[in-house]
């Protein structure tokens, strides 16, 4: 692959990774947050079902090309490639270590949780939101 494809998987990876991110945080966990006890646990599974294969995809798909690029940098700026690298490892580990087992003891609703777990996005949306600034410094 060419320099300039190269770049635009590395940034189209990011920019996905940060946009799905923020339809998390803005659209997706508040109408999550919004449903009442009676619902919560047909609404949790049905969300943990369909938004698994998702993260399952664009976060591999935004840690593979950090890794790639980390060993091969290419004329990627050195900076801006860390930084990029480091929001997205973030993003990933604030997923593995909190989200994902904040969301495997909403099986009842807890509010203290839901907004635990809404902290924790937010904190994830930033991360990925950073690491797609950095990609598309680390090209410019």
């Amino acid at each position: 692959m060419d320099g300039d494809a190269w770049r635009a998987v590395f940034v189209g990876a990011l920019a996905l990774h940060a946009g799905f991110q923020v339809t998390v945080t803005f659209v997706v966990y508040p109408a999550l947050a919004a449903v009442p006890a009676d619902g919560w646990r047909a609404a949790h599974a049905a969300h943990a079902r369909r938004i698994t294969p998702v993260v399952v995809v664009v976060y591999a798909g935004a840690v593979a090309v950090c890794a790639a690029a980390l060993v091969h940098p290419g004329d990627l700026a050195p900076v801006p490639l860390a930084v990029a690298a480091a929001g997205t490892l973030a993003a990933t580990g604030l997923t593995a270590t909190l989200a994902g087992p904040l969301h495997s003891r909403l099986q009842d609703r807890d509010p203290a949780l839901v907004r635990r777990l809404q902290l924790v996005d937010r904190l994830r949306c930033l991360a990925a939101a950073v690491a797609a600034v950095a990609g598309v410094w680390s090209v410019a």
